[in-house]
């Protein structure tokens, strides 16, 4: 072997090694805050639960995260949008208070009984938390990309306990239709790193089963008719998750900009959004569709793990949720989208087992990861997603799911700031001259 190969090997051993031993200590604080973070939410929402007066206080809840934002967030406003185009344009930075003031916005949202997930916050958590990491170690605009997107990974495998997601959905979610893997190293080591980390600190995360096991013979000859017919169901169900997730991302942004076309006062934009929630909830006489929808507030309550079951939700339990949601955000309460989206596609895969005669656990499966393909536009983690929380056993269904609703759903998401093309040459670059003598 030339002494030039040997030399580039080893210089890029270097490289590869100064990334991780970076991206480590990072991702250790960032599973940290986000641990942190989990522990306040489940906090906040068992207080509610046993005080359930504090609805009523939703629209005040929300002018005071607007004027957190307006006089201390300023740009933090944007939330994941900012983290993306910071990866793309280094240079307007992530602020340091995007990660309490996130953390505490939406702890405060789910207090009140505010529809919003924990998604957005975890990679806030990361990105605010890479970039100071960023500027502590000097390094440089296509270094601090890698850290922001290593810090997106951590954040996200931290809140959901799916490492392995996080890792792709940060390399994913960045580029419509093109996936860089020159960062995907740094974002495997930064995921595991961060759910180590919250599991080190003793926080658990939910667990969800897929009661139907017939379908580990997919292609048994002897019932070549009913595994043609369950695809068929699939696929059909895939596209209305697809359907779903457009819906979800044009409500919510569609109501942001009603609101602010017609209330000029924009302190009162999240306490009508408030009085709204309260109404709809006096409404239908049950409060199943506020906060995160994980754990149940009574017995009988519709949640994410019920929708699992036969008869665990309602027929229009995922409408409901998708408008909670989409009113919550859109008037400016704080969280993520993604918890949500698990609700919205568990419950929607239920109804539609039960209108398709088909398996209900698989296809709430399917809508939980589906639904959130569609609107994240991250097929590829949606599907390794479902492998991580469900196992393998139906893979070739969570890849359907996912890559039909993603084609289904067509150009419209959650995320304004993904890009089609990055319009960068040597986009992620590996500068190894640097490091040469």
């Amino acid at each position: 072997m030339l002494k030039s190969d040997l030399s580039n090997r080893d210089f890029l051993l270097k490289y590869l090694t100064r990334r991780i031993l970076l991206v480590i200590p990072v991702a250790a604080a960032i599973g940290s805050m986000v641990a942190l973070f989990l522990w306040l939410l489940s906090w906040s929402i068992h207080f509610r639960f046993t005080h359930t007066w504090l609805l009523y206080f939703l629209p005040l809840a929300g002018i005071v995260i607007h004027f957190a934002y307006k006089y201390y967030g300023k740009s933090a406003e944007k939330g994941n949008n900012l983290i993306i185009d910071e990866i793309h344009r280094p240079g307007a930075g992530v602020p340091k208070r995007m990660a309490p003031l996130i953390l505490v916005t939406t702890v405060v949202t789910h207090l009140f009984g505010g529809s919003a997930g924990r998604e957005g916050t975890a990679v806030q958590i990361g990105g605010s938390i890479a970039h100071f990491f960023s500027d502590l170690f000097k390094l440089d605009p296509d270094e601090m990309r890698v850290m922001l997107t290593a810090g997106i990974a951590a954040g996200f495998g931290a809140v959901f306990g799916t490492p392995f997601t996080g890792a792709i959905f940060a390399i994913e979610v960045l580029t419509l239709s093109r996936i860089h893997y020159t960062a995907l190293l740094p974002c495997l080591i930064a995921g595991f790193v961060g759910d180590l980390t919250v599991s080190a600190w003793h926080i658990k995360h939910t667990p969800y089963h897929i009661d139907y096991v017939a379908a580990g013979n997919y292609f048994d000859a002897a019932n070549i008719t009913g595994t043609v017919l369950l695809f068929v169901k699939a696929i059909l169900a895939a596209c209305i998750f697809g359907l779903a997730s457009i819906a979800f991302a044009k409500a919510t942004h569609g109501i942001k900009k009603l609101f602010l076309k017609l209330i000029k006062v924009t302190w009162l934009i999240p306490a009508c959004g408030g009085l709204i929630i309260i109404g709809l909830t006096l409404a239908l006489g049950k409060p199943d569709y506020l906060s995160l929808g994980v754990e149940p507030e009574h017995a009988g309550a519709v949640t994410i793990v019920s929708a699992f079951k036969s008869g665990g939700a309602d027929t229009l339990s995922w409408f409901w949720k998708l408008i909670y949601t989409a009113i919550t955000l859109g008037t400016g309460f704080k969280g993520g989208e993604v918890t949500p989206l698990f609700y919205i596609g568990a419950t929607l895969g239920n109804t539609l087992a039960s209108l398709l005669n088909a398996p209900v656990s698989l296809f709430a499966a399917l809508g939980f990861i589906g639904v959130f393909s569609g609107a994240t536009k991250t097929p590829v983690a949606c599907t390794i997603m479902g492998v991580e929380l469900f196992g393998p056993e139906h893979a070739v269904f969570f890849a359907i799911a996912c890559f039909i609703a993603y084609l289904a759903s067509g150009h419209s998401g959650i995320y304004p700031s993904q890009k089609n093309d990055p319009g960068q040459k040597g986009y992620f670059r590996i500068k190894l001259l640097r490091y040469l003598p």
